[in-house]
């Protein structure tokens, strides 16, 4: 199975993960907008036991009870979300992927919070909360 690979900004924090994600999707929620200044975010939820850090170790803010988020010391890039509501997974950004343009997301989370000046056109299924998530 080939691994999918991917990096920070600066090429610091790495990490690789092999086998199928548990889920893709686009998340519209404020938190994910205001960690990466932007409209909303794409995420994978990958299992634990399929992924590691191969460069340097992220640092982590803990942004709310039970929720880290991972980050780049060096360069500030956002790496990955983990969450005690989902403790067997990691969720990475699809743009921090080497090949992005190979990920399809699968639905929109958290649809409800999504900005109106976001004008989403895709025919993905849409859920005020997290979805299959």
């Amino acid at each position: 199975m080939t691994k999918k690979r991917g990096h920070c900004l600066c090429g610091k924090v790495t990490f690789e993960y092999e086998g199928p994600e548990n889920w893709r999707a686009h998340c519209h929620c404020e938190s994910c907008r205001r960690n990466t200044s932007s409209a909303f975010t794409t995420f994978m939820g990958v299992p634990n036991t399929a992924y590691r850090f191969t460069g340097a170790e992220p640092a982590v803010y803990v942004s709310s009870p039970g929720v880290r988020r991972f980050f780049c010391a060096n360069c500030g890039t956002p790496m990955a979300y983990e969450t005690d509501k989902y403790p067997k997974e990691i969720h990475f950004y699809a743009a921090s992927l080497e090949k992005p343009e190979d990920f399809k997301p699968a639905f929109h989370a958290y649809y409800a919070e999504r900005l109106s000046w976001a004008d989403i056109n895709d025919r993905l299924p849409r859920f005020d909360h997290g979805g299959d998530a």
